[in-house]
């Protein structure tokens, strides 16, 4: 049974918890390093993020400022499989380190805190379709072994929640193993995608009419997202938008 003064002492534990947090022991911005109570401080965040950028509506590729085009030259040019595309900010110093640090050193309290910047990212196009379900990218049997977790899976947990969409997982399989793009010449990176990625039969009555919604960490050439679309498309479903935390700017 609580007491009267229960609420006060759980009160007065909490204030001791913030300071203890704050204070004696910070924690620390995972840009500057500086100490705070926060993941990302506030002037960190304030400079390097949330600053929204002209972007082509189906692949995110930045445009220029005096390009009222909706659609970049690539786009228009060839048309992927995939109908939009929303991120958070460029795959660039210094935010490059939240990927890296997610997903080369396994700091997955990051996760969250890209799921939050890819939701407020999301929220304004003002004619956003929200998605029906979202699907990570899978990883491969021996790359899942090996890194212990799906970075693409770590942010989209809480992003289904902020968008209150229901999460599969296990929707889209990765049957076969392919070189990480990074390593792989551009010109080969289409043929390194080619039929690696296809829908779980079990899920595929999910598909048919459906807009899915692809998450995942970063988005470089668009070859991995692409073929992961594609297999959506093929098993039925009539729109695919990803969901990426970084775009790579083109050289």
């Amino acid at each position: 049974m609580r007491t009267a003064t229960q609420p006060r002492l759980d009160a007065a534990w909490q204030a001791l918890r913030q300071w203890l947090g704050a204070t004696v022991l910070p924690a620390q911005c995972a840009l500057c390093g500086i100490g705070c109570p926060e993941v990302l401080c506030s002037p960190c965040r304030a400079q390097y993020l949330g600053h929204s950028r002209p972007r082509c509506h189906q692949c995110a590729n930045p445009l220029a400022d005096i390009e009222v085009a909706l659609l970049c030259g690539r786009c228009l040019r060839q048309r992927p499989a995939y109908d939009a595309t929303v991120t958070a900010f460029d795959y660039a110093a210094p935010v490059d380190q939240l990927l890296l640090q997610l997903k080369f050193g396994a700091r997955l309290a990051l996760a969250p805190l890209l799921a939050e910047l890819l939701y407020v990212a999301i929220q304004q196009p003002s004619d956003w379709d929200a998605p029906q379900l979202l699907c990570p990218v899978p990883l491969g049997p021996a790359r899942l072994a090996q890194r212990g977790f799906n970075q693409a899976l770590e942010i989209a947990r809480p992003l289904a929640r902020l968008l209150d969409v229901p999460l599969q997982p296990r929707l889209a399989l990765r049957v076969r193993e392919t070189r990480a793009q990074s390593g792989v010449a551009p010109q080969e990176r289409r043929a390194n995608l080619a039929h690696a990625f296809a829908i779980a039969p079990d899920h595929a009555p999910l598909l048919p009419g459906c807009h899915v919604g692809i998450v995942d960490d970063v988005m470089s050439s668009g070859h991995t997202v692409n073929a992961l679309a594609a297999a959506c498309k093929h098993a039925g479903a009539a729109k695919v938008s990803i969901l990426v935390a970084a775009r790579t700017p083109p050289h």
